[in-house]
């Protein structure tokens, strides 16, 4: 590992504090180094508030170091005046003589503008440093400015025989059926606090009665979205209980409430870019997909997501909803409790 690199791992870790805060932003760290040693560094908190380059030029105790130093960040520093005035004038204003980053930032109002008012102001710039790591760490804002969509997840628990659910087509059987466990329960609860929304159809939200919040950890409640075409999902279920933000996709006309408003999609049309299209708009850059089989496929078969995370538990159903299909290899795995937790990659998004 070179230097480089060594400081820039450094950078990748602290960016890592931001997640599930920092939206609408990217998660960026920064490490300030004078003589191979860390004088300054800091990370971004939130949207609004100061960057990573801010915090770590302001953590500096010495000041007249920054003339001398190699100041290290894992996104292009921006160009632009938003919320908090551009870091690329900042690290010309302290005249901070190198500067080292992951990797460039695609949203137009950035890209490569950064990096080219710190060349004409004498600054040695090296882009491309664990390029990949940077841009892995970020993968919901470039997916969301890249691809003009969030960043999707699907996420599901099946058998050891293949099934989500049994068949509980029948009144007797109105109550969810565990395949997991209380330490999965929670992970999936700290995966909800990263993400900006969280999406399931009619038949989950009439059967499970879901809340689609963040209770077995801290953080902020997802957006919850509902696909309820009919509008069958009772008043008085949890989705619409108006008390987490709350869209709901229904081809029946409803008075919206404080959190929860009602859209009508084109059902003539497919319905899935329609609420991709929607959540763009709204600018939510990530959306975990936590629907039954025929939401989850429908995803599946349009070739419209990311990433899937699936739990396979040590029970055994013989009948009952079969798993979505989907062809990939895992690329990596991991014990959570009496389960199995299986990531794949979709490389032909």
């Amino acid at each position: 590992m070179t230097t480089d690199q060594k400081y820039m791992l450094r950078c990748l870790e602290l960016a890592k504090n931001g997640l599930g805060n920092t939206y609408s932003n990217p998660m960026v760290g920064s490490v300030i180094v004078h003589n191979n040693k860390i004088i300054g560094e800091g990370f971004h908190h939130k949207a609004g508030e100061p960057h990573a380059e801010v915090n770590a030029v302001h953590s500096v105790m010495d000041k007249d170091l920054l003339k001398e130093s190699t100041i290290y960040v894992n996104l292009e520093p921006c160009a632009h005046f938003g919320k908090t005035p551009p870091c690329s004038l900042l690290i010309k204003e302290m005249k901070i003589p190198r500067v080292v980053i992951g990797c460039t930032d695609t949203f137009s109002k950035v890209a490569g503008k950064g990096i080219e008012i710190l060349r004409e102001a004498g600054a040695e710039v090296t882009v491309g440093v664990l390029e990949q790591e940077s841009r892995e760490l970020n993968k919901r804002f470039f997916t969301y400015h890249e691809k003009k969509r969030p960043y999707i997840i699907l996420k599901w628990a099946q058998t050891m025989d293949g099934f989500i659910d049994i068949d509980r087509s029948s009144s007797g059987f109105g109550q969810p059926t565990w395949i997991t466990n209380e330490v999965a329960k929670k992970l999936v609860h700290k995966w909800r606090s990263e993400e900006q929304a969280i999406l399931v159809g009619t038949n989950t939200a009439i059967k499970d009665n879901p809340s689609l919040t963040v209770r077995e950890w801290t953080g902020k409640n997802p957006v919850r979205i509902l696909l309820d075409r009919e509008g069958k999902v009772p008043e008085t279920h949890h989705l619409l209980d108006d008390k987490v933000e709350t869209i709901v996709f229904t081809g029946k006309n409803k008075l919206g409430m404080d959190k929860t408003r009602f859209i009508a999609p084109d059902y003539n049309k497919d319905l899935i870019p329609q609420v991709l299209s929607h959540l763009y708009e709204q600018s939510l850059q990530s959306v975990i997909i936590e629907g039954g089989r025929e939401v989850l496929q429908s995803f599946i078969d349009a070739n419209l997501w990311d990433e899937v995370r699936m739990f396979v538990g040590d029970k055994w159903f013989k009948s009952g909803v079969k798993a979505p299909c989907f062809n990939a290899e895992p690329c990596a795995q991991e014990r959570v409790g009496n389960s199995q937790l299986y990531f794949y990659r979709n490389l032909k998004a």
